[in-house]
């Protein structure tokens, strides 16, 4: 142990990063165990799709959606998310629903809005459409 404080009292900098470290993976790990919002991914998606009747939210702009999203995800962009103007989802506060964006950095944070909004089961695709379409699963140009 006390090994360990000589290095620390001779390296306050690198000492400072590793506990820095370390509080971070604490807090992410705490945060996402106990998050309202679960991550999933591509074969959990799917699962949640055809035998829960999971909605799909699509939160990316409008150019991006046209060129290939879920078959019968509804197109909700994160601003509506945020203004509370939630539309075709409203009704659907106790179905699961699941949250796509890109590439799944964003889809997190509308994730939590619709937590908040009351909705019971949320997911988050987990690497987003980029992921999706990596594994060559199925998009569609149609509305």
């Amino acid at each position: 142990m006390q090994e360990y404080l000589d290095f620390a009292a001779r390296n306050p900098l690198l000492a400072a990063a590793w506990f820095g470290l370390a509080g971070t993976l604490v807090y992410t790990t705490v945060r996402a165990r106990f998050s309202p919002v679960k991550a999933v991914n591509n074969h959990g998606a799917t699962l949640l799709i055809n035998r829960e009747n999971a909605i799909v939210v699509d939160i990316r702009s409008q150019d991006e959606f046209a060129k290939g999203h879920l078959a019968g995800a509804h197109h909700l962009p994160l601003t509506q998310i945020q203004a509370n103007n939630l539309g075709p989802v409203e009704k659907h506060k106790d179905a699961p629903i699941i949250v796509v964006c890109e590439s799944g950095m964003t889809a997190g944070g509308a994730g939590r809005q619709l937590s908040k909004a009351g909705f019971k089961q949320v997911y988050v695709l987990s690497g987003g459409m980029a992921q999706w379409r990596a594994d060559n699963l199925p998009v569609t140009k149609k509305r």
